[in-house]
């Protein structure tokens, strides 16, 4: 698994103050997509355990965070490897609201409970979802690019056994 960016510091991928972790490689090669860098696996430098832990080490010392966000690329087609990161990131920093974005739909992630992808998506806590779509490309949205996107509440909808839409902290 390859890493192909990080800020220990951002506002422009979830609510509050988060480090970004963006993992190489999508298959979903969306029309439009802003990075299409990162589609390619092999982009970026290798996210070693070495560098795991670096990251670990920053996100636990730092009192400011209101969580972090996983991008990409997309983090689903590695879900084993990065399930095993939040893993060890639960374990050091405690558990730390996390948000995940992906091409993915919810309902493609949550068909196959015994999948690796439907284990990352139960360690995290909401969930950007959906492909981008160019034609529905709308820059007043926020956290996400297209209006097809959703911002789910992860634990909420798995509890219910239905979508549950996000609904912010902070309002403006």
């Amino acid at each position: 698994m390859n890493l192909c960016g990080y800020y220990p510091e951002s506002i422009n991928e979830g609510e509050g103050l988060r480090a970004s972790i963006f993992i190489s490689g999508c298959r979903h090669r969306c029309k439009g997509c802003f990075s299409p860098a990162t589609w390619n696996f092999n982009y970026g430098e290798p996210f070693t355990l070495q560098r795991q832990n670096e990251i670990i080490s920053e996100i636990a010392g730092n009192p400011l965070l209101s969580g972090i966000s996983l991008l990409g690329g997309d983090p689903f087609f590695s879900a084993a490897e990065v399930g095993s990161f939040l893993d060890r990131l639960y374990e050091q920093a405690g558990e730390v609201n996390t948000w995940i974005y992906t091409g993915y739909t919810y309902e493609e992630l949550t068909a196959d409970p015994l999948a690796a992808e439907y284990a990352l998506l139960r360690r995290c806590h909401v969930l950007v979802d959906g492909r981008f779509e160019e034609t529905l490309r709308d820059t007043s949205l926020r956290y996400c690019g297209s209006s097809n996107q959703r911002l789910i509440d992860i634990p909420a909808s798995l509890a219910s056994g239905q979508v549950v839409l996000w609904q912010p902290a902070i309002t403006f």
